[in-house]
């Protein structure tokens, strides 16, 4: 795609080759064919006797060191969706709708730092594979365990879908994708979803982790560049700032009919402060999160990475201000259908005022970008389905073999299901399921935090406190309509009962999901109601690797299972 303002696009006019720039395209191709290698080798990195367990196919055998694991972690947490929707939010509508991932990254870390290497703790005594597993493993409930189950699942799904509007943004960039046909319209994305499908299922996350490191490199190489680089070609940042000040103050949010924000006002404080805080609590509920994590061969691998993990939260803070970058440069973000796309405006400014090549280079940075997390999500979702939800309630007798061999065709459902959503539905519904799959997820957190420390809740409770949360959770999005379309699900920020403030509705309904928990368990433990048999005792909270009690022992042909 090459439609921008003329003057910008006069500063490092790229390729034109009847609309598709094709250098960029051929450097994206070669970069992506690199990585699809590395996904089918990974397969035979560090090959265990056997990948048929979840241990190793979904876990990489929990044996990933500080510098493998901060690359997963990165490439799971910072997704292709991250570097383009924080950005354009930025572009659009200004600092509380994008710069609030800042903060909330930032938030993140500690969070990592004291609940995730408990729950590594735990799981890597009990052999856990799903937040889900310690849940059960913890409260004796089949039924909690499966609403911590099925929200993960839900929650994934639109996820991953998001990564495939990343790559399709990058493709209609470059110009790929205007076809009157399906085949050149759609059959890039096909190819991009059969190899990504096909290196999951005979690697496992062995095939993430090894191409985390050249999405996370080129990453780094593309911001560092453009943070210098761009301003520099637009009159220096504070053109730039001036710029995005006068635009924020002369526009609206079309959706919600808010004023949009060039610095948060004592209005836009609840808002942006429980966005930053309810993503920040939120984003380890993921299933994908908690494999990212699990798959550390240490609890203080753990540790390590929350200490440097920061380093992203820098690089995200330069990325959102590309989006402010794209203002001053007046790029235009259309796409090919001749519609405004802000999804677009990165890649666009990328592709305006870059050389071709190195506008390829900064393509495959967010195409690949997509295809780690993407991974990671179907697999923990493939997890999910098969430990929670197959094995809880299916079949119970399963073995190890049949475990590995149902998550590894989950993971193929799965992904076809993301495939469908963004090739048949408009791309605002998968935003707006990822923002009500934000809310649902948050709703886990009573569950599977407060378990790390307390049996106090009572089981029932959480149970009654997550289902009271999600449905005021759902209800409130819901209700959340486009000023301009009517359509439900416009956003995820609502006003805020009593204070009457507008805060995100997540924060809202896990406050409402505590304080039904916490009043039911004082009525349930009135009532001596069954507490539940709990497997875990408190030593395991602070197991590392080589603890004695966590022995592999053979229990079959080319199947492993912790002791317990």
């Amino acid at each position: 795609m090459t439609a921008s303002a003329p003057a910008v696009a006069a500063l490092a006019p790229s390729a034109d080759t009847g609309g598709v720039n094709g250098v960029a395209l051929t450097v994206l191709i070669f970069f992506f064919v690199v990585v699809a290698a590395a996904g089918f080798w990974a397969a035979r990195w560090r090959r265990p006797t056997s990948m048929e367990s979840l241990e190793e196919w979904g876990l990489g055998g929990r044996s990933f060191g500080t510098w493998i694991t901060w690359f997963l972690l990165g490439g799971d947490l910072y997704t292709a969706y991250t570097f383009v929707a924080v950005p354009a939010a930025m572009w659009a509508f200004g600092a509380v709708n994008g710069f609030f991932a800042v903060p909330y990254t930032i938030i993140l870390y500690p969070i990592i730092f004291i609940f995730m290497s408990r729950l590594w703790s735990v799981s890597h005594r009990h052999g856990y594979v799903t937040p889900a597993d310690f849940v059960h493993g913890r409260s004796g409930s089949r039924g909690l365990s499966l609403a911590v189950a099925v929200t993960g699942f839900l929650a994934t799904m639109p996820y991953i879908a998001l990564q495939l509007v990343g790559i399709q943004a990058v493709l209609e960039v470059a110009g790929v994708g205007g076809g009157g046909n399906w085949v050149a319209k759609d059959l890039p994305l096909f190819i991009a979803f059969l190899v990504l499908a096909l290196y999951t299922y005979t690697s496992g996350l062995r095939a993430p982790a090894i191409i985390a490191f050249v999405k996370d490199i080129l990453i780094y190489i593309v911001i560092i560049v453009a943070v210098i680089y761009l301003p520099s070609k637009v009159g220096g940042w504070g053109h730039v700032f001036d710029a995005a000040e006068e635009k924020m103050k002369t526009t609206t949010n079309a959706a919600t009919g808010n004023p949009n924000v060039f610095i948060p006002g004592p209005k836009a404080y609840w808002a942006y402060a429980t966005l930053a805080l309810g993503s920040a609590m939120a984003l380890f509920m993921y299933p994908h999160s908690v494999t990212a994590t699990l798959s550390a061969k240490s609890r203080n691998t753990i540790r390590k990475n929350a200490s440097i993990l920061p380093a992203y939260s820098f690089l995200l803070g330069l990325l959102a201000l590309l989006g402010w970058v794209a203002i001053a440069a007046g790029t235009k973000p259309v796409g090919l259908d001749g519609k405004v796309n802000g999804q677009l405006v990165i890649p666009q400014l990328f592709e305006d005022m870059f050389p071709a090549w190195f506008a390829g280079v900064a393509f495959a940075a967010i195409a690949i970008g997509a295809l780690v997390p993407a991974a990671i999500m179907s697999i923990a979702a493939a997890n999910t389905f098969t430990r929670n939800i197959y094995k809880a309630w299916i079949k119970p007798e399963a073995t190890v073999q049949q475990e590995a061999k149902v998550s590894k065709i989950t993971s193929l459902v799965v992904k076809g299901f993301a495939l469908i959503f963004v090739l048949t539905l408009d791309k605002s519904n998968a935003i707006n399921f990822q923002l009500l799959g934000g809310i649902w997820i948050l709703q886990t957190f009573p569950s599977l935090v407060f378990y790390l420390y307390t049996r106090w809740f009572h089981r029932w409770a959480l149970l009654a406190g997550w289902a009271v949360g999600m449905v005021y959770g759902t209800l409130a999005a819901y209700n959340v309509t486009n000023k301009a379309t009517g359509a439900p699900f416009a956003g995820s920020v609502a006003n805020i009962p009593v204070i009457g403030q507008l805060g995100y509705i997540a924060v809202t309904a896990f406050a409402a999901n505590v304080i039904v928990a916490a009043v039911l368990t004082l009525v349930l433990r009135a009532a001596k109601a069954p507490e539940g048999k709990d497997e875990t005792i408190p030593a395991d909270y602070f197991a590392d690797a080589g603890d004695p009690r966590v022995e592999k022992l053979a229990v079959g042909p080319h199947e492993t299972t912790p002791s317990a």
